[in-house]
């Protein structure tokens, strides 16, 4: 790794926006690229984040930035985290060692930092129907000067809404509107040479045929405008190589296809852009990019090459050893639930490692589905493997739940299927930003007729309610937990109905601890003790249905305090509420979690601090409550 970027002569502080960029000349767009590629690792080493994909997109974002004008010209990026170069060519790069630091950069687009920045999509495959919206909106303003360019990618193309998109791109032939296919296939490699010769070698390998399934394997799989080319599959079994070229495919959509491209040659990249540039209608670029290209220890990571790494040490590629985590945990007891039951079988979104699924799929390859994005075809196909005498269990992270709400309401509950959906990430997840925080997933639970909702508190718990989970039968079940290291283990002091008792104290004070909350909920009933306020802190485990000895309880106490790391609209302390006044308990209620608006990335703790979710901020306000309520209390001189 070089030591150029940040000292005087460094050709990456000259770039102070796009427009400098077009100044360079074409020999000098090397030497920007190096110097790119070594603050991207050198920062990331630091701060950790999205390291693979972006590496593979240095020179396709040079080109991207040299062919188009941004900000009038619109680049959207999917999914976002392949968005580092972009923010470097757009002025950010004096900026990028704050990456996913409080008050720094983002680790996706954000509007907040930049005019360049058009959409945050950290959520995959939507970049296209934003694009066909934009180019639509500038078509009947007549800004006819106006491109809209959709980096999409890395995945995003396996999502089903990028296909509907692409139905309704090809049925408006005059939109100025480009595609680039960023396919980062591993299997790619770079070929010296111009566009012409690239063609000419990509069509003799391996990697040609590669492409034809990625075309075969997508395309067929539209319902609208899958049959136009049958013909053209039918022509593959009679061994027609010439009519499954991928532009006669692409073609038969309505859409201009250019590629394939080799996505490390610059100079080819930006012919390829000029060319469809000039169309003024919708083209697909397709560009080949290699994931984790120009550093090796990412070009040999066999996981998924340093997709998202956390701090390592650049000179070595080793990564910090992370703390034992809920992922962690979650991982070995599905492995074990495994052999137990023939039956499990484990479905992901793309994220096998991620979610802890990987050994899993070792042990028992033929019983793990890993879908691509495909978060709503996770769902509805789970329910089909539940249909057929299965139990599948479909780990995802909190945020991508809200993508297949409809399927687990209408696909999973309606026919009161037996899947356990499986929540990493929930809560305040922190440095990802706004769009991965899992705040919503208990408000959007609660609608959902016959489901249940466990929360485990500490390992243990997540053990046993999880196996509680699969055992479920008649109906749909969830799991989830946060990000990061597992919870200090906390035992119960007693039973309530189902409910943990876990610190038992006089009647004033009953404390609803969901989840992890547990260890803060019990840190603020030491400190209530200590201003002579005595507290019982029950864990439910199940928030959804919620123990009746809810209620029982509840009446035996002056006021009832919830605290969940979820919104706090629609959530568990809304629940208890309901509860309660349905069974004409009239006990004050008061409900502690996460406002409802999204929040800045910064640490989790940090942000947990900012929202007023600590022990010291539950016992203070707890503490205001009862003095409220008991004049009395508030002279007692003890206080």
């Amino acid at each position: 790794m070089s030591e150029r970027t940040g000292r005087p002569g460094s050709l990456l502080e000259t770039v102070k926006g796009p427009r400098d960029l077009k100044l360079l000349g074409a020999g000098e767009l090397p030497r920007l690229a190096a110097e790119i590629r070594d603050l991207l690792v050198s920062s990331t080493a630091r701060t950790g984040g999205h390291l693979g994909p972006n590496l593979g997109v240095v020179e396709l974002s040079i080109a991207l930035h040299r062919v188009f004008d941004s900000p009038r010209d619109r680049i959207l990026w999917d999914t976002g985290h392949q968005a580092y170069v972009h923010k470097m060519l757009t002025g950010r790069a004096a900026q990028f060692e704050t990456l996913r630091q409080e008050g720094g950069l983002s680790g996706y687009p954000s509007q907040t930092e930049s005019e360049h920045d058009i959409i945050e999509n950290s959520h995959a495959s939507t970049a296209l129907s934003y694009a066909d919206g934009l180019a639509k909106a500038y078509k009947l303003r007549r800004e006819v000067d106006r491109t809209v360019v959709a980096v999409i990618g890395d995945g995003a193309l396996t999502g089903g809404m990028a296909w509907e998109a692409l139905n309704n791109i090809a049925a408006h032939r005059d939109l100025p509107l480009i595609i680039v296919v960023n396919d980062n296939g591993r299997s790619y490699s770079p070929t010296i040479g111009g566009l012409a010769s690239h063609l000419a070698s990509l069509r003799a390998t391996q990697r040609y045929e590669d492409v034809l399934e990625f075309v075969k394997d997508n395309l067929t799989k539209v319902p609208v405008v899958g049959a136009p080319f049958y013909d053209a599959l039918h022509g593959m079994k009679k061994g027609i190589k010439d009519v499954l070229a991928p532009q006669v495919m692409f073609e038969d959509l309505g859409l201009k296809y250019i590629g394939l491209v080799d996505g490390h040659d610059e100079q080819a990249v930006e012919a390829a852009l000029r060319k469809a540039r000039g169309f003024r209608r919708p083209v697909i670029v397709h560009v080949l990019t290699k994931k984790g290209f120009g550093y090796s220890f990412a070009e040999n990571h066999d996981e998924d090459c340093f997709h998202s790494p956390g701090v390592f040490d650049p000179l070595t590629g080793e990564e910090k050893p992370k703390p034992h985590g809920w992922t962690n945990v979650f991982s070995q007891e599905i492995v074990r639930l495994g052999a137990e039951r023939q039956d499990i079988v484990a479905i992901t979104a793309a994220m096998l490692g991620p979610t802890g699924l990987i050994p899993f799929s070792e042990a028992y390859p033929d019983r793990l589905y890993d879908v691509g994005i495909a978060e709503q075809h996770a769902l509805t196909s789970a329910a089909g493997l539940a249909l057929g005498g299965l139990h599948p269990v479909v780990a995802i992270y909190a945020t991508f739940l809200n993508r297949a709400f409809d399927q687990l309401l209408m696909d999973v509950a309606l026919h009161r299927l037996p899947v356990t959906v499986v929540l990493d990430r929930a809560g305040v997840t922190g440095d990802d930003g706004a769009s991965h925080n899992g705040m919503w997933d208990l408000s959007i639970l609660q609608v959902i007729p016959g489901l249940s909702v466990a929360v485990p508190r500490d390992e243990p718990r997540l053990r046993e309610l999880l196996a509680e989970a699969v055992e479920v039968d008649d109906g749909p079940t969830v799991v989830r937990y946060p990000k990061g290291p597992v919870a200090t283990e906390i035992e119960a002091v007693g039973r309530l109905g189902g409910m943990d008792v876990l610190r038992t104290g006089d009647p004033d004070v009953l404390l609803v601890s969901v989840g992890p909350m547990a260890e803060l909920c019990l840190d603020a009933a030491t400190l209530l003790d200590a201003q002579g306020i005595s507290t019982t802190v029950v864990d439910p485990r199940w928030v959804k249905p919620l123990d009746e000895a809810l209620v029982t309880a509840a009446g035996a106490h002056k006021l009832v305090v919830v605290v969940e790391d979820n919104g706090r609209v629609g959530g568990v302390g809304d629940a208890v509420a309901r509860m309660l006044r349905d069974a004409d308990v009239d006990v004050p209620i008061r409900t502690y979690g996460i406002p409802q608006r999204f929040l800045d990335h910064a640490k989790r703790a940090k942000i947990l601090n900012e929202i007023g979710l600590t022990a010291q901020d539950i016992a203070r306000e707890i503490t205001e409550a009862v003095a409220r309520r008991s004049p009395a209390l508030e002279n007692d001189p003890a206080r």
